[in-house]
């Protein structure tokens, strides 16, 4: 006869709560078992009183009582089971393959009871397969840095013998210091793009703003040309019909005078008629001398009226007054514009010629007679009668203004911070020297290669010198008249540029001032 056991199988005298062998089994009155202290806690744990398997819920809570009966077909199972658990004390726990593993009822008996106090727990997954060895069936708790798989403790005795295995836990924290290096450079990458991005957002409202300014100014610009436009509309008929009115007077004035002589010529015309007939040969000879030559006349050969050619020269000159309008006004804005980029410029005494006297302040320079008795430092101008500004300039915009009042000699611009400061010097780009110069006999004249003559009204009183070092210009203007001098374009700068002065040879006294724009900045503010 077969044994009672192979009757029974042993999922038949298991808890449903914590899928072992049942311990103190106990009974409901719906039926069902469970382990007594399974029970007991999942009623303490829970607001009703009902059963885990049927979901009955009971009025109040049964009395429990062990069934002595299951508990006693139940034993032999149980103490195989605790044979088998001792063997297997590290494994993880099989029975809650398909079952949740964080929850109350399942995780209370592994601390609880003996045989499952050994056993690890680990968070719930789906597929617990993939958390142990295929090999040799234990848990998955090293991790092989060589091969980068994770292994168990029989396969660091085996295959990974001589590998670098260390702990899940060591390779996560590992793991997740880097992950924390590169989440910091993520993060700061994250930084660098908003800061980018609000650069961008500033620049474009910057743009944004710049753009309506300029539309501002050149909206002012176009409504001068169309104010002079429409005045000069207005005048050149005016002024045509003056023309007009002027050769009209031009012409009557000559029909008089040419009908006042037609007169006299046939006057004189029938005098001669009359002196041909007459028989008085004694009077026609004594009268001969005074009717024998033309009566004095004008020479008309080359009188002419040409009002065609005057209003034409009118159309150029309003033409070209609508023009130089434009031009003015351009400048006079662009000048407003530039006056932004000023800098405070003050000169540097240990660059000045022996023969250059400075004010106190670093503003004013003047050539004299005598010569002073200087340090031949490297900086030092010996040959060159000339001074640099103290600040140099190795990017950006700047602008600075000069005073040269009733001087009829002056050297002003910028230079390379590497010229060469010892002996003759020939001011041009290549040198390092972008300079414009005024000589009492050459006039005004743009040291550029070669050298060009500019034509001027007359010498500027106030220089403007405007630098923008990555557009590779320079330009010159006459401030007082608003107007523009000179431009050197298309320059390539490599290292500093310094302000440049030189106020001419002694018998040109008067200084060269620069215009102390702190001072203006100052009184702005305040």
């Amino acid at each position: 006869m077969a044994s009672f056991r192979s009757v029974l199988r042993e999922d038949q005298l298991q808890c449903s709560i914590c899928l072992d062998v049942f311990t103190d089994p106990v009974s409901t009155p719906c039926g069902h078992n469970f382990c007594m202290i399974c029970l007991n806690e999942c009623w303490d744990s829970s607001l009703h009183c009902r059963c885990p398997m049927c979901k009955e819920e009971f009025p109040t809570r049964p009395t429990l009582r062990v069934n002595t009966f299951i508990a006693g077909l139940a034993a032999p199972f149980k103490k195989s089971v605790q044979e088998k658990s001792s063997n297997a004390a590290n494994q993880l726990c099989s029975k809650t393959k398909n079952v949740f593993f964080d929850t109350y009822t399942h995780c209370k008996p592994h601390k609880t009871t003996t045989k499952l106090v050994r056993q690890k727990l680990m968070e719930p997954v789906e597929n617990l397969e993939n958390y142990i060895c295929q090999k040799h069936e234990g848990p998955l708790e090293l991790f092989c840095r060589d091969d980068q798989t994770y292994v168990c403790q029989v396969c660091t005795k085996g295959d990974h013998k001589t590998h670098n295995a260390v702990s899940i836990k060591e390779e996560i924290l590992d793991t997740k210091a880097e992950l924390g290096m590169i989440n910091a450079v993520v993060q700061q990458m994250i930084q660098e793009r908003v800061r980018k991005i609000e650069e961008i957002r500033q620049s474009t409202e910057l743009y944004k703003k710049t753009t309506e300014m300029e539309k501002l100014d050149s909206m002012e610009i176009f409504s001068a040309l169309m104010h002079c436009l429409e005045r000069s509309q207005v005048e050149l008929p005016k002024k045509m019909e003056e023309k007009q009115k002027a050769a009209e007077r031009q012409a009557e004035g000559f029909f008089k005078d040419l009908e006042q002589e037609i007169t006299e010529l046939k006057m004189r015309n029938t005098e001669l008629e009359q002196l041909s007939h007459t028989e008085d040969h004694l009077h026609l000879l004594q009268i001969y001398p005074s009717l024998c030559s033309p009566p004095h006349t004008k020479d008309w050969t080359d009188v002419t009226i040409t009002p065609h050619l005057s209003v034409e020269a009118l159309r150029r000159e309003i033409i070209q007054d609508v023009l130089n309008n434009g031009i003015n006004k351009f400048v006079f804005l662009e000048l407003k514009k530039i006056q932004e980029h000023a800098v405070d410029v003050t000169l540097d005494p240990d660059t000045a010629h022996p023969h250059l006297a400075l004010t106190n302040d670093g503003k004013e320079v003047t050539c004299e007679n005598s010569k002073k008795n200087l340090p031949d430092n490297p900086e030092r101008f010996d040959r060159c009668v000339s001074v640099l500004g103290k600040e140099g300039f190795s990017s950006g915009r700047f602008y600075y203004e000069v005073y040269a009042n009733e001087k009829t000699e002056w050297n002003i611009g910028v230079v390379r911070e590497s010229v060469n400061r010892k002996g003759q010097i020939t001011a041009c780009p290549e040198n390092g020297f972008w300079c414009v110069s005024l000589d009492n006999q050459a006039g005004c004249v743009a040291l550029d290669s070669p050298a060009i003559p500019l034509s001027l009204k007359q010498a500027a009183q106030k220089v403007g010198v405007f630098v923008d070092y990555e557009e590779g210009l320079i330009s010159f203007y006459d401030v007082d008249a608003k107007s523009h001098i000179y431009s050197f374009t298309g320059q390539t700068f490599t290292g500093k540029l310094y302000p440049f002065f030189s106020p001419g040879l002694a018998k040109n006294s008067a200084p060269l001032i620069i215009y102390p724009w702190a001072s203006h900045f100052m009184q702005t503010k305040f």
